[in-house]
This record gives structure tokens, C-alpha cells and sequence, in this order.
């Protein structure tokens, strides 16, 4: 096999002339040159693929994770937007008993007849003093939901207190009001005594079971002591009378009156108007009849006219 070479610039020619083997090379390597291209097209379709496929890949993977950072940051949202509304209801509910504990103050100021300026449940306490010295590092502000807590268990505790403070100073208002003590008129003077006597009518001697107020006519008669009304109403003897029932084995009467002003049944306080004076029934004068029964039997009024509570 023989090669004619053409200089392109001379003109001159050159012969190759070459031989067997050369001529098998020669071959060899111009027909493997489309099996060569084709293997290395196969493989760069092949890594074009894998590449496409890893890209495809990741993406799904970032999509995957984006997703669940999503669900994390909604989740926390979530816990976040319920602690805030535990935290609104609890701060109301000490707010409540905030409110609470200063009508308890300022009822207990009332029942105990306090000064009201000492006592001022509308304002904050007052404190001050000179600067002092430092005692430490700046105060660290604690975890505030167990502040909270602390708190509440500070105002449950308060609570507790001034409720049995307040239930001490209520049974002894109970007891002041049920507690047969003073006179059984706004004013007038004691014109007989209980015991032996003469008696108005008949000039002999009687008993009399209760003492007697002389007073203007119309005056108010007025309860020893708290109670329920047992009679209102005419009695032999007493006239217009009204018994009431105190408790703890106590009942007072209150006769010759020229009106009642309660019926039975009815809640009378210490010190209210229950009657008028007057003169009805067994009576010389305008003058309460006023009588003290202890377990059903008629004992002195005059040791429960200055009674005190001890």
C-alpha cells in the first residue's frame, strides 16, 4: 500500500510506501474509531442521567426537610400561643383575687371600725428609706412562671388568712347581735324594778316579772338583741306585746305598746325599732314592759341592761 504526500506550499510530492502490518494498524484504528466514540457517548448519556437523577434527588430531600422545619416552627408557634393564653388566664385569675383580697381588706376595716385613712385598700403600700448599702450583684429576675406561681401561693395563702380573720370577726359580730345586752328604749327611765312590789292596782303586794321604761308616748321600743319575732299581737294582760326569740335559750318581751311594727316571723337586728310606746292593755301610763326569759324562766333584766360582752 503506498501514500502519495503533496507539499501545499512547494508543490513536491512524497511516496509512503507501507507495509502489512502497518496497513493492519492503520485499519484497525480507523474502524474503532465510531465504536470508540460510540462507548464514550454511552457513558456521558449514562452520567448525564445519574447526574439528573442525584439533582431530582436532593431536591426531594431538601422539599423532605424544608417541610418538617416547617412543622417544627408551627408547632413551636403553636405551644408558644398556648403558654401566652395560660399565662393571660392566670395572671387574670390573681387580678381576681387581687380584687378579692381588697374588698376582704376593706370589709374587715369596716367590721373592726377602723380608721380609714390607716387602712387604704386603693393603694399601693407605702414605702421608702435613705439609700443603704449594697449587699450583693443586681437582683436576677427568676423564672417568671415560677414567680407566678410563688405569687399565687403567696395571695392563696394571704387569702386563707384574712378569711379566717374575717370568719373570727363575723361569728363575733354574730355573737354581739345575738347577745342580750342594753335597754329596750332610745330614751326614758326605769320606773319600777323587777321583783316584789305594790301592786298599781290593787295596792298589794305582787310579783312583777320585768322591769318598766317610762317614756314619751309614740317613742320607738327598740331589741335588746338580734333575733326572730315568736308574737306581735294582743296578750292578756300585756296588751300589744311583742316576744322575741334570741337563742341559746334567750327570749325578750316588750309589752303595753300602742303598736307593733313587726310580725311573726319576721328577722329583727340589735337595736331595731320593733314598736311604739304606749299604754294598752294592764297600764297606767305611757311604758314598756320589758321582760328576759333564760330557758323559760323570767330572771332580772336589769343584769343584762349593762351587760357587755366579754
Amino acid at each position: 500500500m503506498k501514500i502519495i504526500l503533496v507539499s501545499k506550499r512547494h508543490g513536491h510530492t512524497r511516496s509512503i510506501t507501507l507495509g502489512g502490518w502497518t496497513r493492519a494498524v492503520l485499519s484497525v484504528c480507523i474502524l474503532g474509531l465510531p465504536a470508540v466514540a460510540g462507548v464514550l457517548g454511552y457513558h456521558f448519556l449514562v452520567a448525564q442521567n445519574n447526574s439528573d437523577l442525584f439533582s431530582a434527588e436532593s431536591r426531594q430531600a431538601w422539599q423532605v426537610a424544608l417541610a418538617e422545619q416547617k412543622e417544627q416552627v408551627f408547632e413551636s408557634r403553636r405551644q408558644a400561643q398556648a403558654e401566652v393564653a395560660a399565662l393571660t388566664l392566670k395572671v387574670a385569675e390573681l387580678q381576681a383575687r387581687l380584687v378579692r383580697l381588697d374588698a376582704l381588706g376593706e370589709r374587715l376595716t369596716t367590721i373592726a371600725k377602723l380608721d380609714k385613712g390607716e387602712f387604704d385598700f386603693s393603694q399601693k403600700p407605702a414605702v421608702g428609706g435613705p439609700e443603704g448599702e449594697l449587699l450583693g450583684d443586681a437582683y436576677a429576675t427568676p423564672d417568671f412562671l415560677a414567680a407566678i406561681d410563688d405569687l399565687s401561693k403567696q395571695i392563696e395563702n394571704r387569702e386563707q388568712q384574712l378569711e379566717t380573720l374575717d370568719a373570727l370577726l363575723v361569728n363575733r359580730r354574730l355573737k354581739e347581735d345575738i347577745f342580750v345586752a342594753g335597754r329596750p328604749v332610745e330614751k326614758g327611765w326605769m320606773s319600777s324594778r323587777f321583783g316584789r312590789r305594790t301592786d298599781p292596782f290593787s295596792g298589794k303586794v305582787a310579783w312583777h316579772g320585768g322591769v318598766d321604761f317610762a317614756g314619751k308616748e309614740d317613742s320607738n321600743i327598740i331589741a335588746v338583741a338580734s333575733g326572730v319575732v315568736t308574737w306581735s299581737g294582743d296578750r292578756h294582760g300585756y296588751g300589744n306585746m311583742v316576744e322575741i326569740s334570741h337563742g341559746n335559750g334567750f327570749s325578750t318581751r316588750y309589752a303595753h305598746n300602742k303598736s307593733n311594727t313587726v310580725d311573726v316571723g319576721d328577722v329583727v337586728k340589735k337595736g331595731q325599732s320593733i314598736a311604739l310606746m304606749g299604754s294598752t292593755g294592764r297600764s297606767t301610763g305611757p311604758h314598756v314592759h320589758f321582760e328576759v326569759y333564760k330557758n323559760g324562766r323570767a330572771v332580772d333584766p336589769s343584769s343584762y341592761i349593762h351587760r357587755t360582752l366579754r
